[in-house]
Order: C-alpha cells, then structure tokens, then sequence
C-alpha cells in the first residue's frame, strides 16, 4: 500500500497555492511530476524512507551479476542510477523478490517499481505502470551446431523447428505471432527451465532477448550458437520498462530521473558497460 495522500480537494488547494509561489519566486529548484512534487520526501513509497525495487530470483547476467545489489549487471546499474537521481543512497535501496510473472499480474504491489527486462505492452499496460522505456531490445534465437534452427536466414527457415520460450513473455509471443512454427512451441515456467529443456536437446531452438542470448551461449551452455536476431516488428521498437502499480505517481519522477540519465549520457555509457558482448548478430529476415 501507499502512504496515505491528502484529498483531491486539499491536494488541488495545495497546487494552486504552490503554483502562486513559484510564480512570484520565478521558478523551484525541484523537479516536478504530472502528479507533484519529485522531492524524495514527497515521494508515495511502499515503505518511508527507502526505495523498494522487485526483481526475479536468480537475477540472471547480463542484467544483474545474481545479486541485484552489488550494481553490477545492466539492470542493477540502471536500478541504482535511477535511484540516485530520486535522491536515495545505497544503502536507502531495498530489493525484493519478484517473479516475472507476477510483477505484471492486477493488484497492490509490495514495490516501488520492478525491473526484470519487462517489455511495455498494451495488454500489460492495463493492469499496470510502466515507465519510459530504459532499454530497446530484439529477439533472437539460439540452437547447436547441426539443429533443424541452424542457418536459418529467415522466419519461413523456422517454421519445422520445434521452439521454446518462457511464459508470459515477449520472446513467447514472437513465437506465436510471427514465426508462427508449424510444430506447438514448448513453453517453460522459468527460463531456467526453458535452457535446461533446450541443453537436454527437448527443443531445437530457444528464443531469448538478445543480450540474454549472447550471455547464454558464452557462458551457460556449450556448444550453443546466437543463430540471429529479428527486426522490429511493427512501428514501435520493443522496449523494456520499469513496472509500476497500476497510477502509482511515482512513475512519473522516474520518468524525469531517465530522461535526466539519458539527456546525460549516463543511460548510454551504462548499456556500453554492462551490454558490451551483446553485439553483432546476423538478422533472420521475417519474410
């Protein structure tokens, strides 16, 4: 639950009052939501004085190095970038655990935002908050050396392999929408899962964000090969945003606190940090 909040009547009272002063003062020296006031002690949090951010466990790299709080990883830097910008040290961060699929499901949250690599979409986006996006990613695939999946150089090359991907998820749905296999993708409850199935040899191929792809095959598992990535389908790129409770206003501070990283250049030295062996990979044409 959120801190209790003035009513709208007193909140209105408040702005306008508010709006008078900065006015006669010719401006404020903090940043302001649609929603009021970005100062930290402002701030609606789960929990007064700290900043709570969910994530799922294990906490995979290249988006965390297993434990969110160290930094490390891309997520976890931008997780605390972000913080910064709201005005919370380290040690006023909280991490709680969160399963993927649960951060987007309807209802109150225990968190002030989550970030596990969720795309913004619209079905999402009704019971949910998203921030800007933080990240724009593609698909991929991987397979073995040798697998019904290698060589593929287009989505009509992939439509008799047997594919997989974890619920819920993005890489699930690009299965399903554009590849459109012939053979019923296996879906898997974790991508822990999704990769032991696929070592084993139960699936030809697993399709993964790329960075994850790249990180999975150099690391993980042996043998495996990044096959291609896909384009973006449609007119907006698939983007990763920090997940909020449904009109929780602090969305909208965060939303100022990226742009700030991004305007910087923080945002884009933190991807070139943290995502610098996700690069180059041959695109799998979808037609």
């Amino acid at each position: 639950m959120h801190r209790t909040r003035p009513s709208r009547a007193r909140t209105a009272a408040s702005l306008a009052v508010l709006a008078l002063l900065v006015a006669s003062c010719g401006g404020t020296s903090e940043p302001e939501a649609a929603g009021g006031s970005c100062a930290k002690e402002d701030l609606a949090l789960v929990s007064e004085g700290v900043l709570t951010i969910g994530t799922d466990d294990p906490a995979f790299p290249p988006w965390f190095d297993f434990d969110p709080t160290s930094g490390n990883g891309f997520e976890s830097a931008v997780a605390y970038a972000v913080a910064e910008e709201l005005g919370f040290t380290r040690d006023e961060v909280v991490w709680t655990t969160v399963p993927f699929n649960a951060s987007y499901a309807p209802g109150p949250k225990d968190f002030d935002f989550d970030i596990n690599q969720i795309s913004i979409t619209p079905e999402r986006a009704e019971a949910v908050t998203f921030s800007d996006g933080y990240y724009t990613v593609n698909q991929a695939i991987i397979g073995f050396e040798g697998s019904p999946a290698a060589g593929a150089t287009s989505v009509a090359d992939l439509k008799g392999v047997k594919l997989g991907a974890q619920v819920g998820t993005t890489s699930l749905a690009f299965i399903t929408d554009v590849i459109q296999p012939d053979v019923e993708p296996l879906v898997f409850d974790t991508n822990n899962d999704a990769k032991s199935a696929f070592e084993a040899g139960t699936l030809d191929a697993l399709v993964l964000d790329l960075p994850t792809a790249f990180y999975v095959v150099a690391v993980e598992i042996e043998g495996a090969q990044v096959i291609g990535q896909f384009p973006t389908v449609g007119d907006e790129p698939e983007q990763f945003g920090l997940l909020f409770e449904l009109g929780n206003p602090l969305a909208d501070c965060v939303d100022e606190a990226l742009g700030r990283l991004r305007d910087s250049g923080r945002l884009a030295d933190i991807e070139r940090e943290q995502l610098s062996e996700a690069t180059g990979a041959p695109v799998i044409a979808l037609d």
